[in-house]
């Protein structure tokens, strides 16, 4: 049953219109080649700098720069804000639905009442 129920919750949440513009502009990404390249270098730059820290070491200025300049531009590029705002709103749904569902479950434990 609750297999059932979180696989309706899915299907509810996947035609929800925050989850369809994040999937719209998802596509949008894939479709712009700037922010592509944008987003590989935002990647490898991360990937970098988490190696360095794991050694114990800081990233160089000029990488760093070039990380703060690459999103930036990302942040300020339409494509890339239609992202970020999709993306926050998706976030905030799902916000909604995890404290509906601890909010379902500690009810559930207070009920004297077992339902199957």
């Amino acid at each position: 049953m609750i297999d059932d129920k979180a696989q309706e919750l899915g299907r509810l949440i996947g035609q929800a219109p925050e989850y369809q513009a994040l999937r719209r502009a998802e596509q949008s990404l894939r479709d712009d080649g700037e922010a592509q390249k944008r987003l590989e270098v935002i990647s490898r730059l991360t990937r970098e700098f988490d190696q360095m820290m794991a050694q114990g070491q800081s990233p160089d200025d000029a990488k760093a720069q070039e990380y703060e300049t690459t999103l930036k531009e990302f942040e300020a590029s339409p494509v890339g804000q239609t992202y970020l705002v999709a993306r926050a709103n998706v976030d905030k749904l799902m916000t909604r639905v995890n404290q509906m569902i601890a909010d379902g479950m500690e009810r559930g434990v207070t009920s004297g009442i077992i339902t199957l």
